[in-house]
């Protein structure tokens, strides 16, 4: 498992910064913003670093027995090289296992990674893909064979783009050992790398920016990536209008971008900024008979945050419609630009990862007006 560390309300507010930074700020304040997120992500991961080395004996069959993480013989060589030289060898990559583990971490730390269903290729570039049609006809017992059924198979390929994230090593880490140098590297990257991947997955403009083909996008005949037009506000007042709303929501995602119907039922995934996610809250929350509070939408959207949702915006997608793919190795090279980190290296991690809907109806993007002190009561 990954450190998991105190994620303060100083870390909450440089992330939001950060994203706030990539989505609409200068390159100046985007470099700013991320050596601030740098420092703070280092100093939380370190602190808690140093706690558990003091409180957890070292044992390996303890740790094991608790859970905690014993590394194979290629992952203890791989980081005792790195503690006996001071730093990780140029262009090295890491074990296959830790790969696997940041991958595990990745979608199980983020909520947003899962509910797309991130999906590790390998050195799988194309998937088969296939839309099944036809009918089965009733017919006499020893008759002929009534009806045809029949598939249409096309081919999917999923160019590999680099997403490099940033991982500060401390110079003091490596004397703690190779286990909590693995742990500490593997716990960076996850943070490092699901922000990158977030913000490719929400916001990216396709492969003319060399980025995925992000949910509040729209792919046009010519191949040109642009920005969703909102299909609609949503007030989230409750009883009949909330119904209403997101019944409209519903049926927009049911039919594809040929018209064709599909299965949408407890597929439907919204995704929020996390400041408007507590009025979202807030607005279908009532009391019961009992004095009990209590929250639930119809249709039982699945309600997920990311900070690269624009405040007062709520996207929604069907889970399963959209690819995100990660591939590769991730490898590892030290970054020789001078940042503001002081007793500490700089790594780049890289990765390639991809993304992008089936069709242009595979999400849809709704502005929020929700009224201060709406209240949780339905209406009569």
């Amino acid at each position: 498992m990954t450190i998991r560390f105190n994620k303060s309300e100083e870390f909450k507010k440089a992330k939001a910064a950060l994203a706030k930074a990539m989505t609409e700020g200068t390159e100046a304040e985007q470099q700013s913003e991320f050596v601030n997120y740098l420092d703070v992500l280092q100093s939380e991961v370190t602190a808690e670093v140093a706690k558990q080395v003091n409180v957890e004996m070292m044992d390996r069959s303890i740790l094991q027995n608790r859970g905690q993480n014993v590394l194979t013989s290629e992952e203890t060589k791989f980081f005792q090289n790195a503690i006996d030289k001071k730093g990780f060898d140029e262009d090295s990559i890491l074990p296959v296992t830790t790969q696997d583990r940041i991958f595990e971490d990745l979608v199980a730390e983020h909520p947003l990674l899962n509910a797309l269903g991130l999906v590790d290729m390998g050195a799988v570039t194309r998937i088969i893909t296939s839309d099944p049609e036809g009918a089965a006809v009733w017919g006499p017992l020893f008759g002929d064979i009534k009806g045809q059924l029949g598939a249409t198979f096309g081919e999917e390929e999923i160019t590999q783009l680099k997403l490099t994230a940033f991982a500060v090593v401390p110079n003091d880490m490596l004397e703690l050992g190779p286990v909590w140098v693995e742990r500490y590297v593997r716990t960076i990257a996850v943070e490092a790398i699901s922000v990158g991947l977030e913000r490719g997955f929400v916001l990216g403009g396709g492969a003319a920016k060399h980025e995925p083909v992000g949910l509040t996008k729209d792919v046009r005949p010519d191949g040109a990536v642009v920005d969703k037009a909102p299909s609609g506000v949503l007030t989230f007042e409750p009883g009949r209008t909330t119904v209403t709303e997101l019944k409209n929501v519903v049926k927009g995602l049911s039919k594809n971008a040929k018209g064709k119907v599909r299965r949408v039922a407890g597929r439907i995934v919204a995704v929020v900024n996390p400041f408007d996610h507590f009025d979202i809250v807030a607005a279908s929350t009532t009391q019961n008979s009992n004095g009990v509070y209590t929250s639930n939408l119809p249709f039982n959207p699945q309600i997920v945050e990311s900070e690269f949702v624009t405040e007062g915006t709520v996207i929604f997608f069907i889970r399963g419609e959209y690819l995100a793919v990660t591939a590769g190795g991730y490898k590892l090279k030290k970054f020789d630009q001078t940042l503001a980190i002081e007793d500490a290296t700089l790594y780049t991690i890289k990765q390639f990862a991809n993304g992008k809907p089936r069709d242009n109806n595979s999400s849809v993007v709704y502005t929020l007006n929700i009224e201060d002190g709406v209240s949780g009561v339905p209406e009569v």
